[in-house]
């Protein structure tokens, strides 16, 4: 291995998520040789992101102010409402251009292997956002893989006493797989033949 702090970035670039041992040196290295204003302005930006970027306080997507611009526009549709797992899924659902309505990002999913139960995701924060008679139907876009599912079939359970009706994404979407990584095409397909849950 490297001595001191070379080895420690390598150690802090191969806990990010998707980055392994080598490519965490490659980039490693591809900083020791950049020039020092371009590694600053990558080290400033981190800092600003940490400090400036939060969480909508009414679906919890990543926003620079109170209320994500989703939830700002007037335009989109408050009578129905996307569940996703992770903010990242509504960038992947917002590509496919098929989604007029609003989100609420649960910040997982159900998963005991990892400890996840309901009580740590948004499940309540949703709960008190379907008080609100204007939403009509609730859109469970879960991924695929079996946390997705067990997910899905919870809220279902949750929801159905509520009246609203409650769909799925519809197939083409592969199973184990992840909404980030759907492409529009497909992703568009499985929004338009979503299918009551349950």
């Amino acid at each position: 291995m490297y001595e001191g702090v070379v080895q420690d970035l390598i150690d802090e670039l191969g806990r990010l998520p998707g980055v392994g041992p080598k490519s965490a040196q490659r980039i490693a290295f591809h900083l020791l040789q950049a020039e020092p204003a371009d590694v600053q302005r990558l080290a400033q930006v981190l800092i600003e992101v940490k400090a400036k970027v939060q969480f909508c306080a009414i679906c919890f997507n990543v926003s620079s102010e109170e209320q994500c611009r989703i939830c700002r526009d007037p335009r989109r549709d408050p009578t129905v409402l996307c569940v996703v797992e992770e903010y990242k899924d509504v960038v992947a659902i917002e590509r496919t251009r098929e989604f007029k309505g609003r989100y609420h990002v649960l910040g997982g999913a159900i998963s005991p292997i990892d400890g996840v139960g309901p009580d740590q995701l948004r499940i309540r924060e949703l709960m008190g956002r379907l008080s609100d008679a204007q939403i009509a139907e609730v859109i469970l876009a879960t991924d695929p893989n079996l946390e997705g599912e067990a997910t899905a079939t919870y809220l279902t359970r949750q929801l159905s006493p509520l009246g609203l009706r409650v769909t799925r994404l519809a197939s083409g979407l592969p199973v184990g797989g992840d909404l980030e990584y759907a492409d529009e095409v497909t992703l568009g397909r499985a929004f338009a033949g979503r299918q009551t849950a349950g």
